[in-house]
């Protein structure tokens, strides 16, 4: 039997550049793509200066996560990852959902709802009425009935009536500054899309990676967001409505969370003079 596959390089160089020199605390790193059935990690190094300490864990989304510590002053932190991944998904329609899932509305089996409680519907007031909106608007004519067409529509919706912005700040802008502005980031984007799918009852998370795109280069030099929605049968599927498209080989997962924020590539502090710049380049190259 044949198996069928990607594989990418990723670089991902972080740099920031200080009025002075500064002392570093210890910074966060969620920069090594996760591992699975579906993905697979040929190699990964970490390249850091100054020269840090690096101890490795994995949080509670099983993310690998670098704790790095700094002895020296330096007036600059450069943080670069290169990694090699196998990308097995290639046919990200390919799945099955269970008879009881195949059509909206459902329930989730009790043993499921309790592990996927973080994941379900929790937003504002606000956030609500604009999101009940949205959904009457994607559906005026008809709604669809069955769950991963309802999925998709929705997911085509936010990529046809939105329009992308690329946002240098940080942090996630909530769905009714997403609604109001009709603009957002990739990472507005995919808590848009996870709001409305926890609005309509599904579990949904918040997935930070990379993605391989040849033709949309207002892309290019940035890490990517998307969403995941457990279905039953299915898994965990990725639906990125910044491409209006399902995840799939092109997509690399790095780290996944019920709320964007918590998730952060690289997160740290320094103690000195104020003043700091931040640099951000990302390389996805398809290798043979």
């Amino acid at each position: 039997m044949l198996h069928y596959m990607k594989r990418f390089r990723v670089v991902h160089q972080t740099t920031y550049e200080y009025s002075d020199d500064v002392q570093l605390d210890a910074h966060t790193l969620r920069l090594r793509p996760r591992e699975g059935h579906d993905q697979h990690l040929e190699s990964s190094t970490l390249t850091i200066s100054p020269n840090a300490e690096l101890k490795w864990h994995r949080d509670v989304e099983s993310n690998s996560v670098a704790i790095a510590r700094f002895s020296e002053a330096s007036h600059r932190l450069h943080i670069e990852s290169d990694s090699i991944v196998q990308k097995f998904d290639v046919l990200p329609q390919d799945f099955l959902i269970e008879d009881y899932a195949v059509n909206y509305p459902f329930c989730y089996p009790s043993e499921d709802a309790i592990t996927l409680a973080p994941y379900l519907r929790n937003n504002t007031d606000e956030d609500y009425i604009l999101i009940k909106n949205l959904l009457n608007n994607a559906w005026a004519t008809r709604q669809p009935n069955q769950t991963f067409k309802l999925l998709l529509s929705m997911n085509q919706y936010i990529y046809q009536t939105l329009q992308y912005i690329k946002r240098d700040e940080e942090g996630v802008q909530s769905s009714s500054a997403t609604l109001s502005k009709n603009a957002g980031s990739c990472r507005d984007y995919a808590n848009l899309f996870i709001d409305a799918a926890r609005y309509l009852g599904f579990a949904a998370r918040f997935v930070s990676g990379y993605v391989h795109t040849e033709d949309e280069h207002h892309l290019s030099g940035t890490t990517h967001a998307w969403a995941e929605v457990f279905i039953p049968g299915a898994g965990w599927k990725g639906f990125d409505p910044t491409h209006g498209c399902l995840v799939g080989a092109n997509h690399i997962a790095v780290a996944v969370s019920r709320l964007p924020e918590l998730v952060p590539a690289v997160s740290g502090a320094f103690w000195g003079l104020p003043g700091s710049s931040l640099k951000v380049d990302v390389w996805v190259t398809e290798i043979g």
